[in-house]
């Protein structure tokens, strides 16, 4: 036992829990947990951003990029408040966060004192867990309990600390329940479900194989009932790097964040098998499927299809056990097609990413990024069309990971996404890839990548415009009103800040930059990277409902769809004509 500043405490529970750095911005009602934390600076470092939003955004990504809890802060009133957007993002993609909210002192609460609030009910729907401590002691024990609950519910946690409460003398015992935040109860794996799956997978004509994110830790085993099984494989969006992108038989994820291949061969398919994944948008496929649905969680089963199969069990060792099925499937016609499908795809985005003669296009810039990224790089996405472009293209094939905002779908969550990734991984090369639009949102924290010195490529991809946005107004017949945005010189912007930039326009311009990104990399650079890239204002193609098979969706809808995108027969014809030529 010790005695010292419940604010230390706290910190050292955050210690406890491997936790090392923390976002946010200290202020009167915040301050004695900070200082706190400046006991423990040793140990746990106080990252300042620029921006309390930007710290919880971090905090989101860091928790999805490690898998250990991220942590942000905020003042009472404006500071916290700031932080919801952050919280928000954790929330819906089920992300465990701690955050820590500041209040006025006790002695003056319920005196509408200055920037006090009643800020439970603020908190009460985005955190599984929100308590407001009464008193110095309860500290680090709800803190602990905050933290464990962030991790059971993979959500949000929020613990509201009365300032003078932080800065009272305790006397501190480490806890002795341990830190089991690691530890996962796997489900048994019923072998007569694995055979009744597997008899179901070899009666079918077109079986496909679909994964999410809770098929992150079985790659290995992914690729072996795909090959075995003679399967093409989708994943979800956010699980783009949980089978290998450069494997004959993945096809890339459906949606407008997908693929052509994606999308007509799950569409002509009579068996889906989904595991680790509860994805939303497969009502809208035809219901004349075979259903199986792998899950761990009772309550996704059937959530989004009423499934024929369903199976509780952990997606890593359901398909470890399928892997060993003695079936191995012959190389059907619709695998072969739906692989020459892709090649052609694939064949088609390396096209548009050469041609520059009307300026730059956004292939053109994924394509240098890909080829002048590492094998573990990490890449923090933004949303927008950026994202369409980079789920298209960007490899991982290796040891490469990511961090998105899928489910709430928050633009600026790139910056800091890439912000975390470099404070989690110093040693691996780290990108992030927004809009012109996303980036402006969160630019001032390119200071915080200045000031701690972490050499991050971020690439705007600037086009002048909320292109994500502009689709949707041409689908719906609307004036492109109000998505037009003022431009800027990024990079020259980002040499005023402190950081290096670069500005490019076409090709050979975007070739030099990266060989000055890659000597500098080379060189030891600690200093951020802005790569302004002046792209066309493209529409890019819309992958979630691809109608060129002319017998399902008819000639005027086939010939109209090319006719918007661009595309011909012979560079990309249909799934079905593939078929008829094999």
């Amino acid at each position: 036992m010790a005695t010292m500043m419940a604010g230390q405490a706290l910190a050292k529970v955050l210690e406890k829990w491997d936790i090392d750095h923390v976002y946010g911005i200290t202020a009167d009602s915040i301050n004695n947990t900070v200082d706190g934390l400046y006991q423990e600076r040793d140990q746990i470092k106080y990252i300042q951003v620029r921006h309390e939003e930007v710290g919880a955004l971090a905090a989101a990504a860091d928790a999805k990029l490690t898998g250990t809890i991220g942590v942000a802060f905020g003042s009472a009133g404006p500071g916290s408040v700031h932080m919801l957007n952050g919280l928000y993002e954790a929330k819906m993609d089920h992300t465990p966060v701690l955050a820590l909210v500041g209040q006025s002192a006790t002695g003056v609460m319920n005196t509408n004192f200055f920037q006090e609030m009643n800020q439970d009910p603020i908190f009460a729907d985005v955190a599984e867990f929100h308590k407001q401590v009464v008193n110095a002691d309860q500290i680090p024990k709800v803190i602990d309990e905050a933290i464990r609950s962030a991790y059971a519910t993979k959500s949000v946690s929020v613990v509201i600390l009365p300032d003078d409460l932080s800065g009272q003398e305790i006397d501190y015992h480490e806890l002795k329940t341990a830190n089991l935040s690691k530890k996962t109860v796997k489900l048994p794996v019923d072998q007569a479900e694995v055979q009744q799956v597997a008899e179901a997978i070899k009666n079918a004509k077109r079986p496909v194989m679909w994964l999410g994110q809770g098929a992150a830790s079985a790659k290995a085993a992914a690729v072996t009932v795909a090959e075995k099984l003679g399967m093409p494989v989708l994943t979800t969006a956010p699980a783009a790097n949980v089978f290998p992108t450069d494997h004959a038989n993945y096809m890339g994820a459906r949606g407008r964040l997908g693929t052509k291949p994606a999308f007509e061969v799950s569409q002509v398919s009579d068996l889906i098998l989904f595991v680790g994944t509860n994805y939303p948008f497969a009502r809208y496929m035809p219901a004349d499927k075979t259903i199986i649905q792998v899950n761990n969680n009772l309550a996704d089963l059937g959530k989004q299809y009423d499934a024929d199969i369903t199976v509780l069990a952990d997606a890593a060792a359901f398909l470890a056990s399928l892997a060993q099925t003695d079936y191995q499937a012959p190389v059907s016609d619709f695998l072969k097609a739906a692989q020459q499908d892709r090649v052609l795809w694939m064949n088609w985005l390396e096209k548009l990413a050469a041609d520059d003669q009307n300026g730059l296009r956004a292939e053109g810039v994924i394509k240098a990024i890909k080829d002048n990224s590492t094998n573990n790089a990490v890449f923090g996405l933004d949303v927008g069309n950026n994202t369409e472009w980079s789920l298209r293209q960007l490899p991982f094939d290796k040891d490469q990971t990511y961090a998105m905002s899928p489910w709430y779908g928050t633009m600026g969550f790139g910056l800091p996404a890439g912000l975390a990734g470099k404070l989690s991984f110093p040693d691996r090369q780290v990108w992030t890839i927004s809009g012109d639009g996303g980036y402006a949102m969160v630019m001032p924290d390119l200071l915080t990548e200045v000031k701690y010195h972490l050499p991050v490529i971020n690439v705007v991809l600037e086009n002048k415009a909320f292109g994500y946005i502009g689709h949707e107004k041409i689908q719906a017949n609307q004036a492109p009103y109000g998505i037009d945005l003022v431009g800027a010189d990024w990079g020259k912007a980002a040499t005023d800040m402190g950081a290096i930039g670069f500005t490019v326009t076409n090709l050979a311009e975007l070739k030099d930059a990266m060989a000055q990104i890659n000597e500098l990399q080379k060189n030891g650079n600690d200093l951020p990277i802005v790569l302004d890239a002046k792209i066309q204002n493209i529409d890019p193609i819309d992958t979630s409902f691809v109608p060129l098979d002319e017998a399902a969706f008819g000639a005027e809808m086939a010939a109209n769809y090319r006719e918007t995108y661009a595309i011909s027969a012979e560079d990309q014809p249909s799934l079905s004509e593939i078929m008829k030529n094999l």
